[in-house]
């Protein structure tokens, strides 16, 4: 076990829920209105935070280092309060200590009244924003149940660069039904040309958490609607591998071009504004989490939190006696999954993985098929995925576990 370098706090309020979300999402009167959960959520992470602080100061000490980064997710975080997200930002301070050029993250959507106050948060100590945009076209954008268009994308980011957010990124999604490459080149255009710092771009998955089993008592889903699920099984019908592999060849390229350098299966950066947070992630490194749903893990152990908010609320604000922390489960990871973990997320990013790492299980049995279908090339001492083996990853991933 070994104490956090970062620190996912997950907000779960939306407006609305798009049908294609497999985020815990809370909306409608929970996130808003006079019965709405905010407030109460609030106060229950602040004492998870707490409780997950003392946990670790018996653990190790509490001269464990601060943290290096903090990423407030959702849902939509930047729906809540001013006060609240300082409130938060506060906590982690003052009980797991924060570098002094820590990287501090929020999510916010684009729309003119879910975006947030961009001074307010950067006062607050935000330094870098994830805007969700998914489509930078207004048909795609209505297909997909966003509430935002085209041009409050560019307002939100020109008022976040006003404000003197030091890193903007951009969320993309490719691969959307009745979607074309011809949208696409648009929207990568439109996106290149208000020059945030940093892409992400996601192939649109459409996924069962049901079918998986996610959904229970102690999942770390929730159940997906009716609606939704007619949504998606018709969305699926419309989805095409080799037109998203088009997709992925042109952003690549296109991003290329524009000086965005490719360090991870989904990410572009500018040079500096690379997810510090995210790649402590693909490092494999230990990070705490709080809030439903989501998951911290230790090293040797992963840990989750169940994605009801009732549950949640009610575990750390009990009507009698004293707080307790949520209700979740949790795994230890054991060597095989250990090594093949570090071999899948070395391989995610453009660092790739050791000789010495190629040259142990489970790679070592692999590493002649992937260079002969060239998915792998040697870069230096190290191994990294080609064009070619980024396409086919999940084919190569499948075969390290």
């Amino acid at each position: 076990m070994s104490p956090p370098v970062a620190l996912y706090v997950h907000v779960p309020f939306c407006v609305s829920i798009c049908p294609y979300c497999d985020f815990v999402v809370v909306a409608g009167s929970g996130a808003r209105g006079p019965r709405n959960r905010v407030a109460a959520f609030v106060d229950a992470v602040v004492v998870e935070l707490d409780l997950r602080a003392d946990a670790l100061d018996a653990a190790a000490g509490a001269d464990r280092p601060p943290l290096r980064s903090v990423y407030l997710g959702g849902g939509t975080p930047s729906l809540l309060p001013i006060t609240s997200t300082a409130r938060i930002i506060e906590t982690v301070r003052r009980r797991f200590g924060l570098a002094p050029d820590a990287e501090v993250t929020i999510e916010a959507n684009p729309g003119p009244d879910e975006r947030g106050d961009p001074a307010a948060l950067r006062d607050a100590g935000v330094t870098r924003l994830s805007i969700g945009v998914q489509s930078l076209d207004a048909g795609e954008l209505r297909r997909l149940g966003r509430r935002h268009s085209p041009g409050d994308v560019a307002q939100a980011l020109a008022e976040a660069r006003a404000a003197g957010i030091a890193s903007i990124s951009l969320d993309l999604l490719y691969d959307i039904p009745a979607g074309s490459l011809a949208t696409w080149a648009r929207t990568l255009d439109a996106a290149i040309a208000l020059e945030p710092n940093h892409l992400s771009l996601y192939a649109l998955t459409l996924d069962d958490p049901a079918g998986e089993g996610l959904t229970g008592p102690s999942g770390d889903h929730l159940p997906t609607t009716r609606g939704a699920r007619r949504w998606r099984e018709a969305a699926r019908r419309d989805q095409d591998d080799d037109r998203a592999a088009g997709m992925y060849e042109l952003a690549d390229r296109r991003l290329r071009q524009a000086g965005y350098d490719w360090y991870e299966l989904s990410n572009w950066a500018r040079p500096g504004h690379r997810s510090r947070h995210n790649l402590a992630y693909w490092l494999r490194e230990p990070y705490e989490a709080v809030g439903p749903g989501a998951h911290a893990f230790d090293g040797s152990v992963r840990r989750w939190n169940a994605a009801r908010l009732e549950g949640y609320l009610a575990a750390l604000a009990p009507a009698a006696g004293a707080p307790l922390l949520p209700p979740g489960g949790s795994e230890r990871v054991d060597l095989d999954m250990a090594a093949a973990e570090r071999a899948i997320l070395g391989l995610r990013t453009s660092r790739g993985i050791s000789g010495a790492e190629a040259a142990s299980p489970p790679l070592r049995d692999v590493l002649p098929w992937a260079i002969d279908a060239g998915l792998l090339e040697p870069s230096g001492d190290r191994f990294a995925l080609t064009l070619r083996g980024r396409l086919l990853s999940n084919e190569l991933f499948a075969r390290l576990v």
